[in-house]
């Protein structure tokens, strides 16, 4: 896709702090492989850097946090097995952010959905505007499933109920609820967020790191414990003429047509 050239992620460190942005507006921050490489190595980055001690992550633009990944890539699938290739490949590139050893924010202005509220539910505290919405729709847009790993994760964070609301009827979860929850840390507007992350970013940093670290990385070790192989699952829906025809017709911007084939 032309709008995908100069999509990225980039990081910056001031005082102590490490702001991570997905850069891709045209496309509401959609995760090219690019991108997704480029967290991978940012977050490995910083795994070994002793002076930062919080990561903020945030979506430019404003509309979107991380709207999920670049469709176009799917185009080039021939078989399930592309798509068992390709959820083993996201849990890689998204191993490292579960992994980092300090605490990590998610400032969610918009859409937080697909691969986007998978970034987000890997992050240890979420501040989000009250009009972001947050989902995996891909029952009604692309026809796909998600990795065993990322439905562990989100289970273990939102709840059986909440995350079959996500992927079997589609919602688009609004953040006020996801508050009460207990997903949601902070609500705020958009003007405010720069200063609601800083000032949580400032008490986090400002606590025992090798605490924070322990305490984190068990909690993710526990969660991940004995996943199931779900590979045939996985591959019987991206070999299925619905995900060809989910593709198909989100790039042509109409709704699919599914067979149950």
């Amino acid at each position: 896709m032309s709008d995908s050239v100069n999509a990225r992620v980039y990081c910056e460190i001031k005082d102590s702090i490490a702001h991570l942005y997905f850069d891709h507006p045209q496309a509401r921050n959609a995760m090219t492989q690019v991108m997704y490489e480029q967290l991978r190595a940012i977050c490995l980055e910083l795994s070994k850097n002793p002076s930062v001690r919080v990561a903020i992550l945030r979506g430019v633009g404003g509309k979107s946090f991380v709207s999920g990944s670049d469709i176009a890539q799917f185009q080039s699938f021939q078989s399930g097995a592309d798509g068992v290739d390709y959820e083993r490949m996201i849990d890689h590139y998204l191993g490292p952010l579960q992994q980092l050893p300090i605490p990590t924010i998610a400032v969610i202005d918009g859409l937080a959905v697909g691969g986007g509220l998978a970034i987000a539910a890997l992050c240890d505290f979420r501040l989000a505007t009250p009009n972001a919405k947050f989902g995996v729709p891909i029952a009604r847009t692309l026809g796909n499933t998600l990795s065993p790993s990322n439905i562990a994760w989100l289970t273990a964070h939102l709840g059986v109920a909440l995350v079959k609301r996500m992927l079997l009827l589609a919602e688009l979860i609004p953040a006020q609820e996801l508050h009460t929850q207990g997903f949601i840390y902070q609500l705020g507007e958009p003007e405010d967020l720069d200063t609601m992350s800083i000032n949580l970013a400032k008490q986090l940093a400002a606590l025992a790191p090798i605490t924070q670290k322990a305490s984190k990385l068990i909690m993710a070790r526990v969660i991940g414990h004995s996943l199931p192989n779900c590979d045939d699952l996985i591959t019987e829906v991206y070999g299925s003429a619905d995900f060809k025809e989910g593709v198909t017709a989100f790039l042509d911007g109409r709704p699919p047509h599914w067979q149950g084939k």
